[in-house]
């Protein structure tokens, strides 16, 4: 076999010493003819320069050079190498963290892949420097808010748990709910409370966390009670009139807000209900021994904590102030504020526990911002009521930060433009353009890392595709919501990925195959544009 193997060599180091040296025929005899200054290449080391540096130069004239336009976009071939970085240094960074993998590993693959970015770009396409900082800065700049919110949701994780606010939900929910309905109810909450709320992050962070450690006492397993949340909170926010995502879809295609709601109604719903079905299957065979979890985790909380229901008020006025569309970032930090009073009245000796000493103050302070761990007398319960406060969140803003890098590279780079327009071109009929919108949508939450900048640039993409085919422009925006606004939460460098896994301790790749809305709804879109039902052209009739 070895011989069979050398023989083989040997025959291609041959056949390529023949080409080499006819191409340094062909080439001595071109130079012969046309060359003005023979001398220079007068010898075969000299011609093999010359015919390397032409097939260079010819190499970078087809594969970096594209005909699509005269701005000089990298071809879609070199455009996709700074993806296919990113995807093999996260492979290896999975491959060797695991689950710790976004503690430092996932931001230096996305680093890499901006580096390489920015190297293509400034190396062969002369795009300046300042390009990519003015966009870095533009990128970074839309998500500060969001950077704060999570902060917000770190002081008002470890506050809500230590005043006794989540541990009176989840003592009170155990004996009122059961495991075969659990998942079904935790759906449905969620996205009543998402519904009214409009964001999908604050339902996850306040009853959210609550729901999980409920579904721990009752047994059920954390990836599917995260998938059941997920799934509720984000059909909630997808058809809140006060989320904003939703508004900004509908503004970005110059939809009307209440029409691109109602058209969402078509996809969203019969997805909302197959996921529902789902859950509900999936708990009426759980066979779970119920009463051994809840009376573990009552005891346990009871001895522990001061089960109060004083300490629903916190809720309660939260409530109230989404209600009256109270931005996120202050509701979470008043919510966070009266918690800690709470804490101060109701939990004395559990501050003292965090601190270490008498110091209420100092007690509240780690609460707010660092990890507490309280005995309850069960591994598994400090488990659940341990918080990471503000500092948990550093990890997942670190990730968020150059995610965001990565997306503005690739987007001064104009790659984006140029993977995006093989898509387009690609579109023939109604269901290719749904489905490449879908494709698309899904596509740049995996390279830009957030849901907001792949909703502005999918509906930038695709308005004027859109308008030539004569499509309505809710069509658009529903299509745009099922694909970029859902699938976020399922990339683990997605902003959205990476806070709510932070938030609710379930990895992203644990949580997604029972996050059901969230994959189903793309599907659904497609499936609905397959059939045509309700999809209307502005010149015609029904399509």
């Amino acid at each position: 076999m070895n011989f069979y193997i050398l023989n083989f060599a040997t025959y291609i180091a041959n056949l390529a010493i023949c080409i080499s040296k006819f191409a340094i025929y062909i080439s001595n005899f071109a130079i012969k003819l046309f060359c003005k200054d023979k001398e220079k290449y007068s010898n075969d080391k000299a011609i093999r320069r010359f015919v390397f540096t032409k097939f260079v130069n010819l190499w970078k004239m087809y594969y970096f050079c594209t005909p699509m336009s005269d701005n000089n976009i990298p071809h879609p071939l070199v455009a996709i190498i700074p993806v296919v970085v990113l995807i093999v240094f996260l492979s290896i960074v999975i491959g060797l963290f695991g689950s710790d993998s976004l503690s430092g590993g996932s931001q230096i693959a996305l680093l890499m892949g901006m580096a390489v970015c920015v190297c293509i770009s400034m190396g062969f396409y002369r795009v300046p420097w300042k390009q990519f900082e003015k966009q870095i800065m533009h990128t970074i700049g839309e998500v500060s808010i969001t950077l704060l919110i999570l902060l917000c949701v770190g002081m008002l994780s470890g506050s809500w748990m230590v005043s006794g606010i989540v541990p009176t939900l989840i003592y009170y929910g155990v004996q009122m709910m059961s495991p075969q309905f659990f998942l079904v109810s935790s759906c449905v909450i969620c996205a009543l409370v998402s519904l009214s709320s409009g964001s999908s992050w604050t339902t996850i962070a306040t009853i959210g966390v609550a729901l999980l450690g409920i579904g721990h006492a009752l047994g059920v397993s954390e990836a599917w009670t995260a998938g059941a949340i997920i799934s509720g909170a984000y059909f909630g926010d997808k058809l809140s009139p006060l989320s904003d995502t939703t508004i900004l879809a509908s503004s970005a295609t110059g939809t009307d807000l209440f029409v691109h709601i109602r058209y969402m109604m078509l996809t969203t719903v019969p997805t909302f209900l197959i996921s529902l079905v789902i859950f509900l299957v999936a708990g009426l065979s759980n066979g779970v021994e119920e009463q051994l979890h809840i009376s573990l985790y009552t005891e346990g909380l009871s001895r522990t904590f001061n089960i109060s229901l004083w300490t629903l008020l916190v809720p309660l006025l939260t409530g109230v102030m989404i209600g009256r569309r109270v931005p996120s970032l202050i509701v979470l930090f008043v919510s966070s504020v009266m918690a800690g009073i709470v804490a101060l009245i109701l939990q004395p000796h559990i501050l003292m526990e965090i601190a270490g000493s008498e110091s209420l103050t100092r007690g509240l302070a780690i609460t707010f911002y660092g990890a507490t761990h309280v005995d309850t007398g069960s591994a598994e319960l400090n488990e659940l009521v341990s918080t990471g406060g503000m500092a948990g969140m550093l990890n997942t803003i670190w990730l968020i930060l150059c995610a965001m890098c990565f997306g503005a590279a690739m987007v001064a780079s104009g790659m984006i433009e140029s993977l995006t327009r093989v898509i387009v071109q690609w579109v023939r009929s109604r269901l290719t353009l749904v489905s490449s919108t879908v494709g698309t949508g899904i596509f740049l939450n995996i390279t830009t890392g957030d849901q907001f900048i792949s909703i502005v640039l999918n509906a930038d993409i695709y308005k004027e595709v859109y308008k030539e085919q004569g499509y309505e422009s809710r069509l658009l925006s529903r299509t745009t919501e099922d694909a970029a606004t859902v699938t976020s939460v399922l990339i683990p460098w997605n902003t959205c990925g990476m806070t709510q896994s932070t938030v609710l301790g379930v990895p992203t790749l644990t949580y997604l195959p029972y996050c059901f809305f969230n994959y189903l709804s793309p599907l659904m879109s497609i499936f609905i544009a397959a059939t045509g039902w309700r999809i209307y052209r502005k010149a015609t009739s029904a399509s």
